[in-house]
């Protein structure tokens, strides 16, 4: 440690130390020149096994806070290397962390949670849209300076990176359990801007609450189970942006920004007042809004901002209290703004949310002509990317959740194909074009097969079908969809193991392989039972039904002693 009293590289003087972490020191110094303080961060060699690797991550922090000039970011002013330990001299930010003041105080009022988390918002906007994207990836209390003038620093810049596009994977547990996000764990692709929106979410969920999510019950709850009190909008938006599945999180802070200004807006009692005024002008609203999607458009006057249109179909489409009337805000916006992802995935989320796709939901879809006709044409134009990602979602919303067992593959097919021919053409999507290659495969076997059976030609199908069924599991299990589809996943492995049992063994499938994945099933869908909602578990309960029965037709088949 370093020696209150010495003077670092004959300029700074250490007046006492400020903090500690478990790698570092931080000191209070001073240039008695230039009569100004600094702080100095010390980590000493002997602490680590590997001190290469750290160093490296102490050159990359002061590299990139180097680049960096924001008002809310602290700046480098000095690093010293030497055979003992590696300093780094940056401002010193006079204030208190947000951990210290949680520690002192307890939950801080919403109000103020607000503003610190837009300051925040600020800082995060500034790092994601440099030329070189920044992704801070440790967004917590303890890291948040607040001042005496109430703006807040964001420092320690040890797990930061530069974002890169082509990165598959890039993370290996960097961050803090309980607000990291979870593809900072590995396994579920690079970090991104929604990643640091997952933990700033899980920062406002600490300071409003000021309950540790780090600590038991490892769980966010919503905010107004610790108090009632608090308000529903503000709890809307932590819950967005805490979301497992980052496309289910604000896509950009702009957007979080937005919402944070507004809060009180996403009220309960807002949205009962927007759900009136729905209500009372539902009859002219209704007619010249399909008039406007369905061929029309949105004939925005000149001088208005389409933009500000826009977010509010999405921001009444978010509150409004059925699904129906939510997808058809989203097309609304769509028909403005065709190259944005936010309204055609907005429109996916509500129509599958309850787990069915109705015959009502795909009537709005179909009568407002966003599936065939110049928006989704526009869209595919504008963005190629994005277009492909709601074609995945409309071949999942039939193939999983379509109201009408007989036509869902028949209908998804198509999605399916279009999703793929541009996966095919993108390096970084193979995981997504395999996927989409096999639901083509599947649903070309349930379109073939009966007739195939009918004229004694399905000899050899069976093995087909069963290899990209299992694909399509081990391509899940590695990358999760929604629990939902992983369900609807396994209840049809084993709805058609009791189908199909005998044409699996006459294509030479293995009984024992068979059994071994449905037992495989049972375990995984035990974890996911754990903490899961009625819905998640009566699909659990019909499932395991289901298996049973097919593990006895297995065993009955093949001659398999139990």
């Amino acid at each position: 440690m370093l020696e209150i009293g010495s003077v670092i590289d004959g300029k700074y003087k250490i007046l006492n130390e400020i903090g500690h972490g478990g790698m570092s020191n931080v000191y209070l110094a001073i240039n008695e020149r230039a009569n100004k303080p600094w702080a100095v961060k010390e980590v000493r060699k002997s602490l680590d096994r590997d001190f290469r690797l750290l160093r490296q991550s102490l050159i990359m922090e002061t590299d990139l806070l180097k680049k960096l000039k924001h008002p809310n970011l602290p700046s480098i002013i000095d690093v010293i290397d030497s055979d003992e330990n590696f300093l780094i001299v940056m401002d010193y930010i006079e204030g208190n962390t947000l951990e210290r003041l949680l520690s002192e105080e307890g939950a801080q009022p919403q109000e103020q949670v607000a503003d610190w988390a837009l300051q925040l918002c600020d800082v995060l906007d500034y790092l994601h849209t440099r030329p070189s994207p920044v992704i801070y990836r440790d967004m917590k209390p303890s890291n948040v300076m607040l001042k005496s003038d109430g703006s807040v620093v964001l420092i320690d810049f040890g797990t930061a990176r530069e974002f890169k596009e082509r990165n598959a994977a890039d993370t290996c547990c960097l961050g803090t359990n309980g607000y990291a996000a979870p593809e900072q764990f590995g396994g579920m692709g690079q970090t991104d801007a929604r990643t640091d929106i997952y933990c700033l979410g899980a920062t406002m969920y600490h300071l409003v609450t000021g309950h540790n999510p780090s600590e038991p019950p490892y769980e966010l709850y919503p905010i107004t189970k610790w108090n009632p009190g608090l308000s529903t909008g503000l709890e809307r938006i932590i819950q967005k942006c805490t979301q497992k599945n980052p496309n289910d999180r604000y896509q950009n802070v702009k957007e979080l920004q937005y919402d944070l200004e507004h809060y009180t807006d996403l009220e309960i009692q807002a949205q009962r007042k927007y759900h009136n005024r729905l209500k009372l002008f539902g009859a002219t609203a209704g007619i010249s809004l399909i008039c406007a999607v369905s061929g029309m458009g949105f004939s925005v006057a000149a001088g208005r901002k389409q933009g500000n249109e826009y977010q509010e179909l999405i921001r009444m489409a978010e509150i409004a209290s059925d699904s129906v009337t939510a997808c058809r805000l989203y097309l609304g916006a769509a028909a403005i703004d065709e190259s944005r992802r936010e309204a055609y995935h907005g429109f996916y989320t509500r129509a599958v949310e309850d787990g069915v796709f109705s015959d009502e939901e795909e009537a709005v879809f179909l009568q407002l002509g966003i599936n065939t006709h110049q928006y989704l044409q526009n869209f595919q134009k504008k963005n190629a990317g994005a277009y492909a990602d709601f074609c995945y979602e409309m071949g999942n919303a039939y193939w999983y959740y379509y109201e009408h067992e007989e036509n869902r593959q028949s209908r998804a097919v198509s999605w399916f194909q279009d999703a793929a021919d541009y996966y095919e053409k993108e390096d970084s999507r193979v995981e997504e074009y395999r996927r989409c290659r096999l639901y083509v495969e599947l649903g070309t076997f349930y379109q073939k097969v009966i007739a195939c059976r009918i004229d004694g030609t399905d000899g050899g199908m069976y093995g087909v079908y069963w290899r990209n069924l299992t694909e399509l599991k081990a391509l899940n299990d590695a990358a999760p969809d929604r629990e939902m589809i992983t369900l609807r996943i396994y209840r049809e492995i084993a709805t058609r193991t009791v189908e199909y049992t005998r044409s699996f063994m006459e294509d030479g499938v293995d009984g024992n392989e068979i059994l071994s994945l449905l037992t495989e099933l049972e375990e995984d869908m035990q974890e996911i039972g754990q903490g899961a909602t009625d819905a998640i578990r009566q699909e659990i309960e019909e499932i395991r039904w289901i298996i049973e029965s097919a593990r006895k037709m297995v065993q009955s088949t093949y001659r398999i002693s139990q």
